[in-house]
């Protein structure tokens, strides 16, 4: 369970949760016709060993990993993808209409720095703990990755001033940003998030643009049963057991409120639109659960 002052690395607490998502990313790119390929989904599993590499291995008996062994494990890998796409078209856009600064918050094993088609002078600030921001560096460069965009890591725990250390790393309030906030509000109490957003709109000059990614809270039956000991998915329950599970502002409204325009796009919907069908029975995790947000500061 998470507790204050809590820490990780990639491959312990909410840092492992980055290589989960990863791994389901590599697995729906290997899908015919996939929704979104992630090139170094499957480079920072194979380096992260373990079980993580024996996904991508041919012939490793991986039959009984919840991603690939369960519904919520093939769903998962069908939302990581269509996320995954959602967020790739906001940024394409953002720079496209002349945003060059883009700062993503716990920034995981996010790879857009290296993969998305950025133009010259765009700076893409990654916001996470130092042990991430490291692991994914070092695998990358030993891969040979080229980076499209002006990398710039600041090493800081979101429960601290990093406002401060992202201004003391270049960043400027006085212009436009596209931030990126992917994968990440699970993960905090209540009264946090708000802080996250006051801090957005805090550092964001007009024409700033902001992407989010949500979940409506579990209902408490629900929740109890997803965080009870199961053979059947334990990554599921140990994931499960990382939540702040607790009511929490709505982020369209949170930010209609504070002068940016802001639509919200519900995952089930974007899956529909995409042509993608899920199983219905596929635990208790379900895509109209999720949904995303996308702003712009008037």
């Amino acid at each position: 369970m998470r507790s204050d002052g809590d820490s990780w690395d990639i491959k312990t607490s909410v840092g492992a949760t980055a290589l989960f998502v990863a791994a389901a990313r590599g697995l729906a790119a290997r899908q015919p016709d996939p929704l979104a390929v992630d090139p170094f989904a499957e480079v920072f599993c194979r380096a992260a060993g373990e079980q993580w590499s024996a996904l991508f291995e041919p012939g490793a008996d991986t039959s009984d990993h919840p991603l690939v062994s369960t519904a919520f494990g093939r769903n998962f890998q069908e939302f990581q993808a269509a996320r995954t796409r959602f967020f790739d078209t906001y940024l394409t856009r953002a720079v496209g209409a002349g945003v060059r600064q883009v700062v993503i918050l716990a920034a995981g094993l996010d790879s857009r720095a290296y993969r998305l088609p950025f133009p010259a002078g765009t700076v893409v600030y990654e916001l996470d703990r130092a042990p991430v921001l490291e692991f994914k560096r070092e695998v990358l460069a030993e891969h040979g990755a080229e980076l499209t965009a002006q990398r710039c890591e600041v090493a800081v725990d979101l429960r601290d001033d990093w406002a401060k250390a992202l201004q003391q790393n270049g960043f400027d309030a006085a212009n436009p940003t596209a931030w990126l906030i992917e994968g990440l509000l699970l993960y905090l109490p209540a009264d946090a998030q708000d802080r996250i957003f006051e801090t957005v709109d805090a550092l964001s000059a007009s024409g700033s643009q902001v992407a989010i990614e949500q979940m409506d809270t579990i209902p408490a039956d629900v929740y109890s049963q997803m965080t009870k000991p199961s053979a059947e998915a334990p990554g599921r329950n140990q994931w499960a057991t990382l939540l702040y599970n607790e009511p929490k502002s709505e982020a369209s409204e949170w930010f209609s409120q504070h002068h940016w325009a802001a639509n919200r796009t519900e995952l089930a919907d974007y899956l529909a639109e995409l042509g993608v069908a899920v199983d219905p029975d596929a635990g208790q995790i379900r895509p109209t659960a999720a949904s995303f947000v996308d702003a712009i500061k008037r």
